[in-house]
């Protein structure tokens, strides 16, 4: 089945002013479609205080120690990514605040996104550190040192480009939210990440479906930001301390990895969108759309080596534990 959009007159002309102005109303009613759908909650709901205690310092409480925690390994390390993530909130908020504005419906959504957001740093710092998850120390000496790098944004140069990524980035947030959870080794942390997960979900529909309006007026443009963002993915976090180690370890440890990034994000956004089926795109969408076929299956092939070598080391695992 082919997709045919409706290519407005003066596509070329496009620039991200027009952009915004022609996106304004699909804001609006997807800012209201969210507000009706999103559920408040409490973050210290999700905490549990009653395991909380002093750690030494000032107040001559108990050194932290791994064996403190319920969380385990894996757990433990997709935790520090994920919250050290969130904990760039304020340098997110500043380049889309850039990008789509503060006025009208684009603003609304911006302060509305940036506050549910904090919510995701809150609970879960609140939850790592009362149930003496990890070692406090650590986790505020990378957290000073991630933050004090700053953040800017592979897709700042463009409004399209920025919603295509993040319309794929919120769904792989979540996916590594509940992932993380599943795998924590404790029923609270899974419940909470679980909540944190449900917002991130809301968020990518919302800019998913923005994207699907943007195909509609600017087809190969949009083609284009979508194939350059699928193509230089990247998670937000990838400038913390240690990550590329945090990042093979959870991929190892089936958290996020090729398989899910091909499956379970890129995959149902690209197959909701019909991407790979729209019809009628100018010379430049057209090669954008076929460059984007091509890498998908490339990345299906990386995906499948990867598989193989995990199982490899899983059999290689089992055989020693049997020996």
């Amino acid at each position: 089945m082919t997709v045919t959009t409706r290519q407005h007159a003066g596509t070329d002309g496009w620039t991200d002013a027009r952009l915004l102005y022609a996106l304004e109303e699909v804001v609006e009613k997807e800012l209201n479609r969210h507000l009706a759908v999103a559920k408040d909650w409490m973050p210290h709901e999700y905490v549990p205080w009653s395991d909380g205690r002093n750690f030494d310092g000032p107040l001559e409480g108990e050194p932290w120690a791994p064996e403190q925690s319920k969380v385990t390994d894996i757990g433990r390390t997709a935790l520090v990514v994920n919250l050290l993530t969130e904990d760039n909130l304020p340098s997110y908020h500043h380049e889309i605040a850039s990008l789509f504005g503060r006025d009208g419906a684009w603003g609304t959504w911006v302060h509305r996104w940036t506050a549910e957001e904090g919510r995701h740093g809150i609970v879960m710092r609140d939850y790592l550190l009362t149930s003496r998850a990890v070692d406090p120390v650590q986790l505020e000496n990378f957290r000073m040192a991630h933050m004090s790098e700053g953040f800017e944004s592979d897709n700042r140069h463009s409004m399209l480009h920025s919603v295509a990524y993040v319309s794929f980035q919120e769904l792989a947030t979540r996916i590594s939210h509940r992932n993380t959870g599943h795998q924590s080794g404790d029923p609270v942390c899974d419940r909470m990440l679980a909540r944190i997960a449900t917002d991130e979900n809301l968020h990518m529909v919302f800019y998913r479906n923005l994207l699907q309006a943007a195909f509609e007026i600017a087809p190969d443009l949009t083609m284009q930001a979508v194939r350059d963002v699928v193509v230089g993915f990247r998670m937000p976090g990838h400038g913390m301390p240690g990550f590329e180690r945090a990042a093979a370890q959870m991929a190892i440890g089936g958290i996020y990895n090729l398989r899910i990034h091909h499956d379970d994000v890129l995959q149902p956004v690209l197959r909701f969108l019909k991407v790979l089926d729209i019809d009628g795109l100018g010379p430049e969408g057209l090669k954008a759309q076929e460059e984007l076929g091509l890498f998908m299956n490339g990345l299906d092939g990386e995906a499948r080596k990867f598989d193989e070598r995990l199982a490899a080391r899983a059999a290689r695992k089992a055989a020693r534990a049997n020996r």
